[in-house]
């Protein structure tokens, strides 16, 4: 919000267009600062037409929209961005998405009040093109981006064969949900043999009610089958979590760590992911739960975010002390998990997994 307001304070007349999940659950706030337009999903068509012909568009609904080639000139170098980390090599990595939305209505998402359990495919062609034009310019691995790679498991698959068909020495990550990871364990061995080095999944919680609450769609002892599936099919699971929401308690916290411990996931997760609290935007289902609204103080317009307390103080005051500990740069995995551990675990903690192995980002993933 400080750069809107800059912008808006070095030249009064310009027209301020916002767009992205966030910008419709924030309409109010962003009208009250001079924005014309706010768009959320599949916003590309509205926009050109804004720039074109100064035209405020009805942004109502969804469009189905035709696609192109994304066009990356004038991007800063792929050398600038995260790098993927394995052992002691990095390697270029580029992005690109095959689907947008989610049919899925988990009630944390920040996707889900903007396309309310819809998603749209990209063109098979167009993925691939924008893949190679990113391969061209030097990537090495690709992220993909969407919010669920298999929401549309078929034109997953039929995406992976053409890249690895093309480009069998490139690899790639993806988001998948624990739900999908387990309907579709068939195609593990699909992800390992075009190339996968890792997936990222939203687990959020590792208790059954708290996922009940969310809106997950598994339970607990789903995400343990998936870790014992990802090891034999000899694919790297990375889960993220929210450690910190209106639910926790010391002990389901300390039950957090021992579960990551005792199934060897330390190195697979990133310290953040030790230390996150919910996020709760203006719009979100979790708003819908009187245990949440009860916990509201006020909305911070500059954050787009209620802020809440937890009603044990202790709480909030280990979500505050873990924030501080994994937030020394430079501190492996192993390291800040074994940090965290001391100031909320009691006993000693047996030696942990080498992370030598876990590929990873320079920039960890959380939402």
């Amino acid at each position: 919000m400080p750069h809107l307001l800059r912008v808006r304070e070095l030249n009064p007349s310009i027209r301020i267009a916002c767009y992205g999940l966030y910008a419709p659950l924030n309409a109010d706030y962003l009208n009250s600062l001079g924005v014309e337009v706010i768009l959320g999903g599949e916003f590309e068509a509205d926009l050109l037409q804004w720039v074109l012909d100064g035209q405020v568009p009805n942004a109502d609904g969804l469009p189905r929209l035709s696609f192109q080639v994304p066009d990356r000139t004038g991007l800063a170098s792929h050398a600038r961005y995260a790098k993927l980390r394995v052992l002691d090599e990095e390697r270029i990595v580029g992005y690109t998405e095959a689907s947008r939305g989610c049919k899925h209505k988990c009630r944390h998402c920040p996707v889900v009040p903007v396309y309310n359990g819809a998603f749209r495919v990209v063109q098979g062609e167009i993925v691939l093109a924008d893949i190679r034009q990113q391969v061209e310019v030097g990537a090495q691995h690709i992220t993909f981006g969407d919010p669920d790679f298999w929401n549309g498991p078929t034109h997953a698959t039929r995406i992976l064969e053409a890249m690895h068909a093309e480009f069998p020495q490139l690899t790639f990550d993806a988001t998948i949900k624990i739900e999908h990871l387990r309907k579709h364990r068939d195609l593990l061995p699909l992800l390992r043999e075009a190339g996968c080095l890792f997936v990222t999944s939203a687990v959020e919680s590792l208790d059954d009610r708290v996922l009940e609450l969310l809106d997950k769609g598994h339970k607990r002892a789903d995400f343990v089958d998936v870790v014992e599936d990802f090891r034999a099919a000899e694919l790297t699971l990375s889960p993220t979590f929210i450690a910190f929401h209106p639910w926790t308690s010391i002990e389901i916290y300390r039950d957090f760590l021992k579960a990551i411990r005792d199934l060897d996931l330390v190195a697979n997760v990133a310290s953040v992911q030790l230390a996150l609290r919910l996020l709760i935007p203006q719009g979100s289902r979790m708003l819908e739960l009187d245990e949440v609204r009860s916990v509201l103080k006020t909305f911070d317009p500059a954050a787009l975010a209620w802020k809440w307390h937890h009603p044990d103080p202790a709480v909030d005051a280990l979500a505050h002390r873990v924030f501080q500990l994994i937030s020394e740069p430079g501190l492996s995995r192993e390291h800040a998990f074994e940090r965290v551990w001391n100031i909320a675990c009691e006993g000693e903690m047996p030696p942990l997994v080498s992370r030598a192995s876990i590929p990873y980002l320079t920039e960890p993933w959380y939402c």
